[in-house]
């Protein structure tokens, strides 16, 4: 992916990691658009950030990602790279259903779902560009568990390994597939997180990930430093102490 120049989509850009992506996309000189569920964060974001464009869009509801696809479309035909960002995190008691089943389904239908779907409505229009992006979001979860969030962990682990695979399918085609692999970042996707003094600050999560898009345009992975601890553990052979460091840190997922 190129630093600059592209057109860009990002559902589930209204707040965290995926708004701060955004403006800082824009900045380096993309058209940058985002989606929300909230019609007034987006109107705020489009108020305060001018040149930004915003859609509607559930990234749970397949009718409303069809609609919103083809309403960006119309409106951005050069659109060359997709980021599905939208994604929610919560605490689980998996020893009794009612702690955990209705998380789970929710988590499952925002996290790996709605990146499906979105990919299946922007895949045939991205295969048609000389030069497109598809840069799924996963996590230093999906290589090392956090107790408390095993759906959201499940997930994200999902999202790796279908990045994986769709980088095999879209080969030899002009479609790149990258993977961001974000550590814990100071954002509000888990209560307290913001605080958190393991979280690493926004601005220089996306400040590094600018930096490594730059000077690594053919990368597979985006990794930070910071979560590079999570994603070679088992590489390494240090896997089990990398689990107990993380969930000694961050025991309750707070």
């Amino acid at each position: 992916m190129q630093i600059s120049g592209n057109t860009v989509f990002i559902p589930g850009a209204t707040s965290g990691i995926g708004l701060a992506l955004a403006l800082a996309l824009h900045d380096r000189g993309n058209t940058v658009v985002v989606g929300g569920r909230r019609a007034d964060l987006l109107d705020r974001i489009t108020a305060e950030h001018p040149g930004l464009h915003a859609y509607r869009v559930d990234t749970t509801d397949p009718e409303s990602i069809a609609a919103v696809a083809q309403q960006v479309l119309a409106d951005h035909p050069d659109l060359d790279v997709l980021i599905p960002m939208a994604g929610i995190m919560r605490v689980e008691d998996w020893t009794d259903p009612a702690g955990f089943l209705a998380s789970a389904e929710q988590t499952v239908t925002t996290n790996l779902l709605g990146p499906i779907r979105l990919i299946a409505a922007f895949v045939e229009h991205l295969l048609g560009r000389p030069d497109a992006t598809i840069m799924t979001v996963s996590s230093g979860l999906a290589f090392a568990p956090l107790a408390a969030t095993p759906s959201y962990n499940a997930t994200k682990a999902a999202i790796h390994m279908l990045s994986e695979s769709l980088r095999l399918q879209l080969a030899g085609t002009s479609v790149q597939v990258v993977e961001l692999e974000p550590p814990s970042v100071a954002t509000d996707l888990m209560p307290g997180q913001r605080e958190s003094p393991v979280a690493m600050p926004l601005d220089e999560f996306v400040a590094e990930v600018l930096d490594l898009i730059e000077h690594q345009p053919d990368a597979t992975e985006i990794q930070v430093e910071r979560v590079q601890f999570l994603r070679y553990g088992e590489a390494r052979g240090d896997y089990d102490q990398v689990v107990a460091a993380l969930n000694a840190h961050d025991p309750h997922g707070k």
